[in-house]
């Protein structure tokens, strides 16, 4: 009888020079975890593994004594992950390290386009690690550092016994002006659980509300204390400008809500809507009621790649409201909002 063939998760891994990463690969490649982790590396070199610790290397793929393999990026990362393919039941899981520069998106594109790379793995989570103390200048000279936590569904944020409570406060409020859907865990030295980071299922959109079922709520935290149940608030346009006093660039959260939606008219619009911003649409995530449907749909993309799925029925106590939260650059939130809105059934 066949093997059933399941799909290995992917995590793609971002964060700037000194944020970290190479104390984290270090764990997983030499800690005691008792799980076998594949690692891309940009460069092998980089995180300087001690050379006890290597049980064999065929130049391209280095194995570690506590299980776990480490290669680079040779050429190209879907050769590389083809590579590591050949070895069946080798590995749980692997973890993509992108260059301290990258723009985490043509890394996890590759995982949503390559037909064969799609059979054989899953992307699992986008894992972002930030420098606490270094965020704030980050943000104020580069665009990448923004569009990394952007992307994320994970943020780490590392050394954060370097910073006072008020300066820690404001970064993790500069992260959640950017990115009000991720997780964040506080570390130092990289010491988050490794179960936080790997293994999320945030990408799989019927586990990632399940994993996190506040996926879409974050939007609503500022707001919490001051409405009550009959709030009339505008809630389904909700900008996060001036929320953070280091963070004044250009990547806003647009949080829509509606009521059923008529498919015919939501999907065109959602195709539409993802061509024609694609570019300026870092991340979408939504849950989405449609109409004489049962069950929750759930929807997420990177730029213009979007997935979708049906989830679970909805519960009987839970009102039919779709959600669709948007994080990108110079989106015409009265437009999404007016749009959004023309859909519903």
């Amino acid at each position: 009888m066949a093997q059933i063939q399941t799909q290995i998760p992917v995590t793609v891994l971002t964060g700037y020079l000194g944020s970290g990463k190479t104390t984290l690969l270090n764990r997983i490649l030499t800690e005691d975890h008792g799980k076998r982790y594949a690692v891309i590396v940009n460069e092998f070199g980089e995180i300087g593994i001690d050379n006890d610790l290597i049980v064999e290397s065929d130049e391209e793929i280095y194995e570690m004594n506590n299980g776990c393999i480490c290669c680079t990026v040779r050429g190209d990362l879907i050769r590389t992950v083809e590579g590591l393919m050949r070895r069946p039941g080798r590995f749980d899981a692997i973890l993509v390290e992108t260059t301290g520069l990258a723009d985490p998106a043509p890394v996890a594109q590759t995982f949503f386009m390559d037909d064969d790379v799609r059979s054989k793995t899953k992307l699992d989570a986008v894992v972002a690690l930030v420098d606490a103390k270094h965020l704030p200048l980050r943000l104020k000279d580069s665009k990448e550092a923004e569009d990394q936590i952007a992307f994320a569904d994970v943020v780490v944020l590392n050394k954060t016994d370097l910073v006072t409570e008020d300066e820690l406060r404001d970064v993790e409020a500069a992260v959640r002006a950017i990115n009000p859907a991720a997780k964040i865990h506080k570390t130092e030295r990289s010491g988050v659980a490794l179960n936080e980071v790997l293994d999320r299922g945030a990408f799989d959109l019927s586990r990632a509300l399940d994993n996190d079922p506040h996926f879409l709520d974050a939007h609503d935290h500022d707001h919490d204390h001051e409405c009550g149940p009959d709030c009339d608030h505008d809630h389904g346009h909700h900008h996060h400008h001036g929320v953070s006093p280091i963070h004044d660039v250009g990547v806003t959260s647009i949080s829509l809500r509606g009521g059923e939606m008529d498919p015919k008219k939501f999907f065109p619009w959602l195709e539409k809507t993802t061509q024609m911003d694609g570019p300026n649409i870092l991340r979408l995530k939504g849950i989405i009621a449609l109409k004489d449907d049962p069950d929750r749909y759930v929807v997420q993309g990177v730029h213009m790649i979007l997935e979708g799925d049906h989830q679970r029925a909805w519960k009987d106590d839970e009102q039919h409201e779709s959600r669709l939260v948007f994080i990108g650059r110079e989106l015409d939130g009265e437009r999404l909002k007016r749009t959004f809105e023309a859909c519903q059934a």
